[in-house]
């Protein structure tokens, strides 16, 4: 049996900043930044407290050729920003769909980079997908804001646990055709 390398994903460029592949070292930075209670709880999957190896089992996973996620760093060095600015993934689903998640470390939130982000990955669209769905928390509207900004379109109310939080948080569904 041959397996298939899956690539890790590509590098995408944005005016300010680059998505790129994550990096062992970045585990740093994802353990300051996912430790801080406003992103964990603004996310399903971040627990808080962050655990003791906690980013740099992130970081292996996200490392890992052929999983179900890809996951790129908003990397600001090539714009004098910080290394690492937040995170944004695509999920893998059947039928050429995908979710889109992503999170901001706190210090550049209101500055554009989760709008510019979200933007640039459906436009480079490296999964190829047809569909991309996403999720916002809806006591999180910058969240929903970012994703009405590209092009998303709501699509209903849900609910999706938040680990952080210990609860089903309700939320507010977006989908964006791509074909």
């Amino acid at each position: 049996m041959i397996l298939e390398k899956i690539a890790s994903p590509v590098e995408i460029a944005t005016e300010r900043f680059t998505l790129r592949p994550v990096r062992k070292s970045d585990a740093g930075l994802f353990a300051l930044y996912a430790g801080d209670k406003r992103v964990a709880e603004a996310t399903q999957g971040i627990p808080h407290p962050l655990p003791p190896g906690a980013a740099e089992a992130f970081c292996a996973r996200a490392m890992a050729s052929g999983g179900e996620e890809d996951i790129w760093v908003m990397d600001g060095t090539r714009s004098g920003l910080p290394e690492v600015l937040g995170v944004i993934s695509l999920k893998k689903m059947d039928r050429g769909q995908s979710e889109v998640a992503f999170w901001v470390a706190p210090a550049f939130w209101n500055h554009g980079i989760a709008s510019e982000a979200v933007n640039a990955l459906v436009a480079a669209n490296p999964q190829k997908n047809c569909t991309m769905f996403a999720e916002a928390f809806q006591d999180n509207p910058g969240s929903a804001r970012v994703l009405t900004n590209a092009g998303f379109q709501y699509l209903g109310d849900a609910e999706s646990f938040s680990v952080a939080r210990g609860v089903t948080v309700p939320t507010w569904t977006y989908i964006r055709k791509l074909d």
